[in-house]
C-alpha cells in the first residue's frame, strides 16, 4: 500500500514506506498507537505539573531554566526520533517529558500575566482534537490530495514565516503584525491555528494507514510522536490567541 504524504514532518512516506518493507516483529495496530499516544501525553502532563508547581509563586524569570532545557532537548530528541524511527520506544518518552518541561514553564509565566489562560487553552486544544477526530471518523473530511496539497502548502508557508521571524529577531528586527494584539495579528494566529487542526485530520489518516500497512510495531510510537507534536504546536497557538484577546483588555 502506498503512504499519502503528510505535512507533518515527523510522519513523512518514505519514512513509513522503509519501514513496511523491513517490518518483521509485530506490526502497529490504531489500538496500539492509541495507548502509546495516552503515555505520552501522561508523561508530558506530570513533567509540566512539575515545571508549573516549581515556577508558580516565584518571579516569571524563574520559568527560564526549564524552558530552555526543555525546548533544546526536544528539538534533539525530535531530530533523533525522525532521522531513527527505531528508537521511537525510549526518545518519544523522553520527548514528552522535555516539552511538558518546556509547556509547563511557558504556561506557569502566561498564566500568572493571565489568570485562567491555561486551563482555556487546554479545554480549547481537546475539544479541536475530538472534533477533528469526530470530522475524520465521520467521513465529513478526508485526507483527500486536494487537502493533503492545500495543508502542506500552508504548513510550509507558516514554518517558512516562523524562520523568517526568528532571524529577523536575531537582528533586532521583527514582523510586527505576526505578534501583535491587533486584528491582523489576531486574523493570522487564527489561520495558523486552522493548519494545525487540519494537520490533524492527515496524521489520523496517516496512522490509520501505517496500521493498514502493517508497519512495524515500533511506529505505534512514533505514529504516536507525530500527534504529539502537532498537539503541542496546536495549544501554543491557541495559548498566544488567548493572551492577544487578554492583551486587549
Amino acid at each position: 500500500m502506498r503512504f499519502n504524504r503528510t505535512s507533518n514532518p515527523v510522519m513523512t512516506e518514505s519514512i513509513f514506506s522503509r519501514a513496511v518493507t523491513t517490518s518483521g516483529s509485530g506490526a502497529m495496530t490504531i489500538n496500539g498507537t492509541i495507548n502509546k499516544i495516552g503515555i505520552l501525553m501522561l508523561l508530558l502532563l506530570a513533567s509540566a505539573s512539575f515545571t508549573w508547581s516549581k515556577v508558580t509563586g516565584m518571579d516569571p524569570a524563574g520559568a527560564q531554566t526549564y524552558v530552555i532545557i526543555g525546548a533544546i532537548g526536544g528539538l534533539i530528541m525530535a531530530l533523533i526520533t525522525v532521522f531513527r524511527p527505531k528508537s521511537a520506544g525510549v526518545t518519544a518518552p523522553i520527548y514528552a517529558i522535555l516539552e511538558g518541561l518546556f509547556l509547563g514553564g511557558i504556561s506557569a509565566v502566561m498564566n500568572q500575566q493571565y489568570s485562567g489562560i491555561v486551563f482555556q487553552a487546554v479545554l480549547l486544544t481537546i475539544g479541536v482534537l475530538f472534533t477533528m477526530l469526530f470530522l475524520y471518523r465521520s467521513g465529513r473530511i478526508r485526507a483527500t490530495p486536494r487537502l493533503r496539497r492545500g495543508v502542506i502548502m500552508a504548513t510550509g508557508a507558516v514554518f517558512f514565516s516562523y524562520l523568517i521571524s526568528w532571524i529577523l529577531s536575531m537582528f533586532g528586527m521583527g514582523i510586527g503584525f505576526m505578534h501583535s494584539s491587533g486584528t491582523l495579528g489576531i486574523v493570522i494566529n487564527l489561520v495558523i491555528i486552522g493548519v494545525a487542526a487540519f494537520n490533524l485530520i492527515l496524521d489520523f489518516d496517516f496512522i490509520e494507514k501505517g496500521a493498514q500497512a502493517s508497519a512495524p510495531k515500533y511506529f505505534e510510537w512514533y505514529g504516536a510522536f507525530g500527534l504529539l507534536v502537532t498537539l503541542i504546536w496546536l495549544y501554543i497557538e491557541i495559548l498566544r490567541l488567548l493572551s492577544r484577546f487578554a492583551g486587549r483588555d
